[in-house]
């Protein structure tokens, strides 16, 4: 009998400094992107040697980073996959990313020194799948989000103990099997199982009665038009217990085109429901309200538990919008202090002096603070900070540390 023991955290990163924050909110692991072969071509992603900074970072920190290059490739792609595994060889991450056969084969002669995980894009929705590659050489294979907690029990019940499964528990559902999705392509041209997503299933559809063409019938009676491929968001915050004892290795978050604000977020609540899980179930049933306003704190569309406890119904589903919910604005890091004694961060939405902030700290603690005064790179004062991506200095009056997140709460 496998003994289950603490899961990882996975924790997803779009560019080096959200990894960092990822890293210091409490994630074990964390998987990017390169600037290609990833499944996100629209996120920021990772040079080379912000790959390797990265590496570095996480490393000094006890903690994983694991690279995708999950794409579908055809023919014009291979000889170029071969060149970028070439490189990755030189900085060294903990395991790369694949779902095609042909990019694993490549994988396993360029970089044999390497875990090869495979990705949920492979579906893999059966046992007899993964011991298909763990023959091959897979150290983990990443269940397809259309399976049961029963179903992810009964593949740990008959695949070898040395298999890992990683399973999402958290961020945006696919309406795609195994996110194989075509719309994109078929209306835009740009190919999501390429890594050029353009998220057709978020727009609003009507439909179209072949006798009677340019008269648009909503699906649901509402003149609003309906969202009918628009999924709500995964969170599983709840069923830690479920989740562990259906025997998954890694739980991992979607969101590679995330803000670092989410990502603190949702990495230092599951961390912290994690361990208090563990530490004592007692615990962590009695703090499931405090998860659960600390995981709505970042953007989300309503949640659900997606396939975990059967096939979804229509309320999975959201129907009149196609918008975040958004509780909490995102406003910056804490990246150093200057002479003076004030706090520097890049501004990333307005706020004013006099405003109430909240300062989120890797701790786990929530601090309320004032604005008491800003200025500029030159020691200019000013009453606010209006052009996103300013560097700016500020006093809160409170001692503050880097890679603290400030952030303010909404009406």
């Amino acid at each position: 009998m496998r003994e289950y023991k603490k899961p990882e955290l996975l924790i997803p990163a779009s560019n080096l400094e959200v990894l960092k924050v990822a890293v210091l909110y409490g994630a074990d692991a964390v998987y990017i992107g390169g600037e290609m072969y990833g499944l996100r071509a629209k996120a920021k992603n990772f040079s080379l040697q912000d790959m390797k900074d990265g590496i570095e970072f996480a490393h000094s920190y006890g903690k994983k980073v694991y690279v995708t290059a999950n794409i579908t490739a055809h023919n014009e792609d291979l000889s170029g996959v071969s060149g970028y595994f070439k490189e990755l060889k030189e900085i060294k991450p903990d395991a790369i990313i694949v779902s095609d056969p042909g990019v694993f084969e490549i994988a396993k002669e360029v970089i044999p020194d390497i875990e090869i995980h495979i990705s949920t894009q492979a579906n893999n929705v059966n046992y007899g799948t993964y011991r298909f590659w763990h023959r091959m050489g897979a150290s983990r294979v990443v269940s397809a989000r259309e399976l049961s907690l029963e179903e992810i029990k009964g593949i740990r019940q008959n695949i070898p103990d040395d298999l890992e499964i990683e399973t999402f528990v958290h961020g945006a559902m696919c309406m795609a099997h195994s996110g194989r999705c075509l719309l994109s392509n078929y209306f835009t041209g740009r190919d999501a199982n390429r890594g050029a997503c353009t998220h057709p299933c978020r727009w609003k559809y009507h439909l179209v009665e072949e006798t009677r063409p340019g008269e648009y019938l909503p699906v649901e009676e509402n003149e609003r038009g309906t969202y009918i491929f628009n999924s709500k968001d995964l969170c599983m915050i709840e069923y830690i217990p479920e989740i562990i004892n259906a025997g998954i290795d890694s739980l991992k978050v979607e969101g590679r085109m995330k803000t670092a604000l989410y990502v603190a977020s949702v990495a230092r609540t599951y961390r912290k429901a994690i361990d208090d899980f563990f530490e004592s179930p007692v615990t962590y049933e009695k703090n499931i309200p405090y998860y659960k306003e600390e995981i709505s704190k970042c953007t989300y569309r309503q949640f659900t538990t997606g396939f975990f406890f059967g096939k979804p119904n229509e309320d999975a589903q959201i129907y009149d919008n196609n918008t975040y919910i958004k509780e909490y604005t995102y406003l910056g890091i804490i990246q150093g202090i200057s002479e003076a004694g004030l706090f520097e961060l890049e501004q990333r939405n307005k706020f004013s002096v006099g405003e109430e902030l909240e300062v989120m700290k890797t701790d786990g603690r929530n601090m309320k603070v004032i604005v008491k005064r800003i200025t500029d790179e030159e020691g200019n004062e000013m009453d606010n900070c209006p052009h996103p991506k300013q560097r700016i200095f500020i006093d809160l009056g409170e001692e503050l540390e880097l890679y603290d997140i400030l952030r303010r709460k909404e009406d």
